[in-house]
């Protein structure tokens, strides 16, 4: 079945590129609504905009949704929050351009959402199921689907600096997995890019406290790692989030060498163009209990509490 929230949740912070206050709600919506923004603050023009693959406009450090005059910028972690719960039908008004950052996790959002409670609907839940492997590439970055009966996520980094380093993680994202060993994984980058983001108006939110940031083998953030391998996590949390962009839980596995937002939205592109690479169908309970989100507990907002 497919689930929307009992409750509209809350939050209010700032973008993490953009540095400019925001406040969003994430409201409660019917059986295949599906997941839309829709800007507050923009008058009189068209104001709403799909969570959508095909609307994605490609930036290197953020997914950015475009629809005519209106976007909203950074939507990966909520859009991570709302998969990872089993969400696939809500609402968020925001009045900026840019999801709020929080701790630069999912945590709070999913903190919120699983506080809230989730409302069952009287809709069959669908599923994108992966028929045969596609992928894409650009220089030494990869991203590939393939078919699989649950959805995995296997991720490879390579960073220069050593608090990072190389890393590899795989995991089946059923039963509550996203929400305990993912979702509280932070957005991480180097010192030594810091500078230059912001030179080009980027990163203008971001602080020790929402980020992770490295020099050499230092963590430099209070606290240190939440996790000893969090930058893989946090990219999976990534994947997921732009993953959940297709419009439909997948039922298959991502693989993702060195990947970023461009490189999963141009294999979602390549997976809808590519003939007989997948099929729609309509989830039995025995396939559901494969997807994120089917059998979360009480433990697992403990996890994230």
């Amino acid at each position: 079945m497919q689930t929307t929230l009992k409750s509209t949740a809350r939050f209010t912070g700032q973008g993490l590129h953009s540095g400019r206050p925001v406040r969003m709600s994430v409201h409660p919506a019917a059986a295949e609504y599906g997941i839309w923004f829709r800007r507050t603050d923009l008058d009189g023009v068209q104001a709403l905009i799909p969570a959508r693959w095909d609307v994605v406009v490609q930036t290197p450090l953020c997914t950015l949704l475009e629809n005519g005059p209106a976007s909203v910028a950074t939507v990966e972690h909520v859009m991570a929050a709302l998969a990872g719960c089993g969400i696939h039908n809500a609402l968020i008004e925001i009045d900026g351009p840019e999801v709020p950052i929080l701790d630069g996790s999912a945590a709070p959002f999913v903190k919120a959402f699983l506080s809230r409670g989730l409302r069952p609907q009287n809709a069959p839940l669908r599923a994108l199921r992966i028929l045969k492997p596609v992928e894409v590439s650009q220089g030494a970055a990869r991203a590939r689907l393939s078919p699989s009966d649950a959805f995995e996520i296997d991720f490879h980094i390579d960073f220069p600096d050593a608090a990072i380093g190389r890393q590899h993680k795989r995991m089946n994202m059923a039963n509550g997995a996203f929400v305990r060993e993912l979702s509280d994984s932070r957005t991480f980058c180097r010192s030594a890019d810091v500078e230059a983001m912001r030179a080009k108006g980027l990163a203008l939110g971001g602080t020790l406290e929402n980020a992770v940031v490295v020099e050499g083998a230092q963590v430099l953030s209070p606290g240190g790692l939440r996790h000893d391998d969090e930058p893989v996590r946090h990219k999976m949390l990534d994947a997921l989030g732009d993953l959940a962009l297709a419009g439909a839980p997948i039922l298959g596995r991502y693989e993702g060498h060195r990947a970023g937002h461009a490189l999963t939205n141009r294999l979602l592109r390549t997976l809808f163009a590519t003939p007989g690479a997948f099929r729609m169908e309509t989830c039995s309970p025995a396939q559901a209990r494969h997807l994120p989100g089917t059998g979360l507990s009480p433990a697992d907002l403990r996890a994230v509490a």
